[in-house]
């Protein structure tokens, strides 16, 4: 998601600020590094599946802002981004949340490449990919939760449309409805864009340059002793 740690920005305070500071490594930045001195970590500088691969020290903090989504294996990858936190320092990573971005709708209608999603704690989901942070956060080894939080600023919920259960009735009817839609549209000459907000906005809230539907969490690597 382009720019969306400059939008996450403006939200912070002070424990953000307490926390996101010495050496860094951002995961995933693309052109929008947290920070313009973090070691900058993407596709041109390996896989961040396994980012110990590439990398072989640790760092003060660890950033990955709307990337884990995006992991093959979300468990496996946050422990190889967890080994290169030093003790003492932090884990800090923003996904989406199901509820808010992907609204009811598996695979995703806004972002193809998305192969989990998130939510904080749930005892059952919508989604047949979905992850409860709360589990996988508690698998870290030595790790404490400083922060886990849905943000959902700029977020216009009345115009919130739930999604159909993958492989029901009305989600097949609902799916062919918008191959139909999309045909159409096509025939009238509009472009990818407009197909897109003509087809999913306003459900698509992240169409809105200061909103945000993600999780954010935080946790401290414990020192030894």
């Amino acid at each position: 998601m382009a720019y969306e740690s400059s939008k996450t920005k403006r939200l912070w305070g002070a424990l953000e600020a307490s926390v996101l500071r010495g050496d860094g490594i951002d995961i995933g930045c693309g052109a929008d590094p947290v920070f313009p001195d973090v070691t900058r970590f993407d596709v041109a500088q390996g896989d961040a599946n396994h980012v110990s691969r590439y990398i072989h020290r640790q760092f003060d903090f660890v950033y990955a802002s709307h990337c884990l989504e995006h992991m093959v294996d979300p468990k496996l990858a946050l422990a190889e981004w967890w080994g290169l936190v030093k003790p003492g320092g932090v884990l800090f990573f923003i996904v989406p949340d199901e509820d808010l971005y992907e609204q009811g709708f598996w695979p995703s209608r806004f972002n193809v490449d998305h192969k989990w999603t998130f939510t904080i704690s749930k005892h059952s989901s919508w989604s047949p990919v979905s992850i409860n942070l709360f589990d996988l956060v508690r698998a870290l080894p030595d790790g404490e939760i400083l922060d886990m939080r849905l943000q959902d600023n700029g977020y216009q919920r009345h115009l919130l449309s739930n999604g159909y259960r993958v492989g029901s009735a009305m989600y097949r009817v609902k799916k062919a409805a918008s191959r139909v839609s999309y045909v159409l549209l096509r025939g009238l000459g509009l472009d990818r864009r407009s197909l897109k907000r003509q087809l999913i906005h306003p459900t698509d809230q992240t169409c809105e340059a200061n909103a945000v539907a993600q999780i954010q969490c935080i946790v401290r690597k414990v020192k030894a002793g």
